[in-house]
């Protein structure tokens, strides 16, 4: 998941404050059927911490554990591991001889989903009735410290638990941001070992460097100055990225997984969530609780980062994802200090402000394992392009490249799989892989 903000504008704005305190009467829940369930039914998965990781590391692993291969997925910014769960299920299917591990990393685990255990109803209380445990900058002031170094350095404690011992090979692959921290993996040092020597390859799910974003109208270009004024800020309390802020941090996070909820337990009752909803989000006429869903990602998303295409994504499926709970389809609290890395990234390369943040990207010229690409509309061929350059600018000898132009930045992680272009050209390169 993606939702790309900070000094790129992503959806920060001015938005309405939700209702404090939320009373609904009780719905007699008629359980939406996940379309496709029945396929999936056959397929392990399992929730867990990784050994050596730091506990507040998990990975959904989806597929069978004895697999030779493992894909190892990145969420975009504010996404989580249930994002991914949907094509994890479809590539295992599709790929027998491969295990997928969807990410989560430590800031997830800042989220208090204990509330969405129960029903619709009971989540709405807890959460809408402010009874839930928030985090803030003060009592969470560790996290200015969690920017890419961070965030890298407890992926590759996942990544060598998955080769255990070299005897699977591992694919790291990301989406949006995640393409981002992928490619980042592959070009750093850790005490003089590339970390693309631990990969067999690399997928970049509609993202990546070097202007990827540029058709989206996001370019970043940080100088060391701007680095250092935005490192005292967060220093001094601007911990948590602000580009999905409403009245808090979590809100918009907690509304879309309420939304899900609802639409999963009682897909057709009127929605009464859809009232309290911040302006910006509230639907202009009377909706159920699917049609809300509907209306989130169909009808008037935020943002073109938060849109499905209905011929390629059913409002079902985007339900079924946001509804979680464990693992959640979006992190609650997002660290500013990984946007500002992620962002003083993207030239891939060893920059004076790369320098200066830490940022050790110095085999990004060496990478000589096999890449795949898959682009959506939404950045109108930067994306493509970007890749490309990667290529280019590396040892990368063999390079599949695959695009759809009328999906959406979600489709790939949401959509049907017969109707998933990305499902379907991602499966022969890992079979070669």
């Amino acid at each position: 998941m993606s939702v790309r903000g900070g000094g790129r504008g992503g959806v920060r704005r001015a938005v309405g404050v939700v209702a404090a305190v939320l009373v609904l009467a009780a719905q007699a829940p008629t359980a939406m059927a996940r379309p496709g369930a029945g396929d999936m039914s056959g397929v392990r998965e399992t929730y867990v911490a990784v050994d050596g990781a730091d506990a507040r590391v998990r990975v959904l692993k989806v597929g069978p554990s004895r697999a030779r291969k493992v894909l190892v997925l990145v969420a975009g910014q504010f996404g989580a591991a249930g994002g991914l769960e949907k094509p994890a299920q479809e590539l295992v299917a599709r790929a027998p001889d491969t295990q997928v591990w969807a990410v989560d990393r430590r800031e997830a685990a800042l989220s208090d989903l204990r509330g969405f255990a129960g029903t619709a109803q009971a989540a709405a209380d807890y959460y809408l009735g402010g009874r839930y445990r928030a985090q803030t900058p003060q009592s969470a002031p560790y996290v200015a410290d969690w920017g890419l170094a961070t965030e890298l350095d407890d992926l590759r404690r996942v990544v060598l638990a998955a080769r255990d011992g070299g005897r699977r090979k591992v694919v790291l692959g990301g989406h949006s941001w995640g393409a981002t921290t992928a490619l980042a993996y592959a070009g750093w040092d850790w005490n003089g070992r590339a970390g693309y020597r631990d990969l067999s390859g690399l997928v970049l799910i509609d993202g990546g460097v070097h202007d990827a974003f540029a058709g989206e109208g996001y370019t970043y270009r940080v100088t060391p100055e701007e680095a250092r004024a935005r490192v005292e800020r967060i220093r001094t309390g601007e911990v948590f990225d602000p580009s999905v802020t409403f009245d808090r941090a979590e809100t918009f996070a907690v509304l879309q997984q309420l939304a899900g909820k609802y639409a999963v337990e009682a897909p057709d009752e009127p929605s009464a969530l859809a009232p309290l909803l911040p302006t910006v989000l509230r639907p202009t006429v009377p909706v159920t609780n699917l049609g809300l869903v509907k209306w989130l990602y169909a009808d008037h998303p935020l943002v073109p980062d938060l849109a499905v295409n209905p011929a390629y994504t059913d409002a079902e499926d985007v339900a079924h994802s946001l509804a979680g709970p464990k693992p959640g389809m979006y992190e609650w609290y997002w660290p500013n200090r990984l946007t500002l890395d992620l962002e003083a990234a993207d030239p891939f390369a060893d920059t004076p402000t790369a320098r200066q943040l830490g940022l050790r990207l110095w085999h990004t010229k060496e990478i000589d394992v096999p890449l795949y690409s898959f682009a959506t509309g939404l950045t109108h061929g930067t994306a493509d392009e970007a890749a490309h350059w990667v290529v280019t600018n590396s040892q990368v000898r063999q390079a599949e490249y695959a695009r759809d132009d009328a999906m959406t930045h979600l489709d790939p992680l949401l959509a049907d799989a017969e109707r998933n272009t990305f499902v379907r050209t991602v499966v022969p390169f890992l079979a070669r892989t």
